[in-house]
C-alpha cells in the first residue's frame, strides 16, 4: 500500500506503519510519481495528513474520513468498505467530502466560499491526486485527514512562506517573512497550537489503525519514505 502525504512530519508518522510513503511535490509531479509506483503493484492508496476545515463544526484536531474527493467538477467516491472500517476504528471521526486544490486556500472567506460552492467539509492539496490515480489504476483509495486550520482562521503569510515544496519547514524563511509582517506572530503561535492538536490526532489514529491503515489486504513491511519524483524505495503492495 502507498500512503500519500504533503508534509514531512506526516510522513514520519505514516512511516511507522510498514507502508510505502510518498511525500510532497506539486500535483503534476505527485501524479507522475504515483503512476510509476503503481507499476510495481499496489493494494491501495490513502491520502493521510492535515487539512483545512471548511465548516464551523470542525475544530483543530478533528479527524475526517473522506466519503468522496472533489476535484474541479469531478467527484470520486472513496472505497466504501475501507471508509466504514476507518469509521469503526476511529469512532470520533467525521465522514464527509474533501476538496482537493492545487494552491493553498489560506483566507477564511475563501474557505467558506469553497464549502458553499462544493459542499466539501475539508480541503487539502493531495487527496484529489490520490483519487485520480487510484481511479486510473482501478485500486481502492481512502482519505484520513485531520483539521489543522479551522474555517474561521486565516493562515498567516509567514506560515505559507516557510513551507517548502517537499513538505519541510524553512525556519529562516519564516523569520524573514515575520520581519516584513510582524503582525503574523500571533497567528503563527495560534497555528502552532492547532498543529499540535492535529499531530496528536494523527499519531493516535495511526496507532489505533496499525499496519495497513485499515486496508485488510495490507501486511506489515519495511517502511520507506520517498519524495515525489523519487522511486528508489520499494513499493509495498
Amino acid at each position: 500500500m502507498i500512503v500519500v502525504v504533503g508534509m514531512a512530519f506526516e510522513a514520519r508518522i505514516a512511516a511507522g506503519l510498514g507502508v510505502r510513503v510518498i511525500c510532497g511535490g506539486d500535483g503534476r509531479n505527485l501524479a507522475s510519481t504515483l503512476s510509476r509506483a503503481m507499476a510495481a503493484g499496489c493494494g491501495g492508496l490513502i491520502s493521510f495528513g492535515v487539512a483545512g476545515g471548511l465548516v464551523p463544526e470542525l475544530k483543530p484536531g478533528t479527524c475526517i474520513i473522506g466519503s468522496s474527493i472533489l476535484d474541479d467538477d469531478e467527484e470520486r467516491p472513496t472505497d466504501a468498505r475501507w471508509a466504514q472500517r476507518l469509521m469503526r476504528i476511529l469512532p470520533d471521526a467525521v465522514r464527509g467530502p474533501i476538496a482537493g486544490v492545487r494552491e493553498p486556500i489560506a483566507h477564511a472567506t475563501a474557505k467558506s466560499a469553497l464549502h458553499r460552492e462544493t459542499g466539501a467539509i475539508a480541503v487539502d492539496m493531495e487527496s484529489h491526486v490520490v483519487a485520480r490515480v487510484a481511479s486510473e489504476h482501478d485500486v481502492p483509495f481512502a482519505a484520513i485527514r485531520v483539521v489543522v486550520d479551522p474555517v474561521e482562521r486565516t493562515i498567516p503569510r509567514s506560515a505559507l512562506a516557510g513551507t517548502r515544496p517537499d513538505g519541510t519547514i524553512d525556519p529562516l524563511a519564516v523569520v524573514r517573512s515575520l520581519a516584513r509582517y510582524p503582525r503574523d506572530l500571533a497567528g503563527l503561535i495560534r497555528m502552532s497550537l492547532d498543529a499540535r492538536a492535529a499531530r496528536a490526532t494523527l499519531v493516535q489514529g495511526a496507532a489505533l489503525l496499525g499496519p495497513g491503515l485499515g486496508l485488510l489486504e495490507a501486511s506489515p513491511r519495511r517502511p520507506a519514505i520517498a519524495l515525489a519524483g523519487d522511486l528508489t524505495a520499494p513499493v509495498d503492495a
